[in-house]
């Protein structure tokens, strides 16, 4: 069994509006998953440096972050972290580009998480629906064009309110959703913003929104996880 789970941290700022990376990992250690998509991991503006310090994700976690040697201080790219536990073993990483208007971009890992290896893409995708739909082609593209076959989990925030509509229904024609519920916004979740898809190879066995006193005060957007097995 592999804990997978979807995070957009809000750059650590809680809906008290305090930033406090601390929240985060408290509720990052409440999930207990075995690889995290973060999304909003760095701040905005000047050097845009990780919110959470590599000391604090060292000391107080059982996560290392998948490097991708973009940006000296940043957690990922645009945003986009990727975490896995200190026993996991990174085969191999790597930034998508996305087509956007401002900056975009998906992060990708192989992981071995026991003896089982997987890819993991992590992604926040535009506001716009119309770029939403070229950065979800160009996300498929790029596993498509992956010479290693592994079975796939793909989250993040995608900023897509209709199921049956834009990027979300592109990609159900080739990945299956775990049905997590409502995750925005963190005081009253209605809109299920954030979305956790498997590719053939996984199976979903339980998906669920994790709604903690931590993790509702933590950040805007509640965190996302699922439970899932390799055929």
């Amino acid at each position: 069994m592999i804990r997978v789970a979807s995070y957009n941290m809000r750059k650590g700022i809680g809906t008290d509006r305090r930033r406090n990376p601390e929240r985060i990992l408290e509720v990052l250690r409440e999930i207990a998953a075995d690889v995290v998509a973060l999304q909003e991991a760095d701040r905005r503006f000047g050097a845009k440096a990780a919110v959470i310090t590599p000391h604090l994700l060292d000391e107080h976690s059982d996560f290392k972050a998948v490097g991708f040697g973009v940006r000296t201080g940043s957690m990922g790219w645009h945003g986009n972290a990727l975490l896995v536990r200190k026993s996991a073993k990174v085969i191999d990483c790597e930034v998508i580009h996305l087509p956007a208007l401002e900056p975009r971009g998906a992060v990708a890992a192989e992981v071995m998480v026991g003896t089982d290896t997987i890819r993991v893409i992590g992604m926040h995708l535009d506001l716009s629906g119309l770029w939403r739909r070229k950065q979800a082609a160009a996300v498929m593209g790029h596993i498509d064009a992956c010479k290693r076959r592994h079975p796939t989990v793909l989250m993040g925030d995608l900023n897509e309110w209709t199921r049956a509509a834009g990027c979300l229904r592109d990609f159900a024609h080739h990945y299956a959703f775990a049905e997590t519920g409502p995750s925005f916004h963190a005081r009253r979740p209605v809109g299920r913003l954030d979305r956790i898809m498997v590719s053939n190879g996984f199976r979903v066995v339980e998906c669920g929104v994790h709604s903690s006193a931590a993790s509702r005060k933590a950040s805007d957007h509640l965190p996302i996880w699922a439970d899932l097995t390799t055929a």
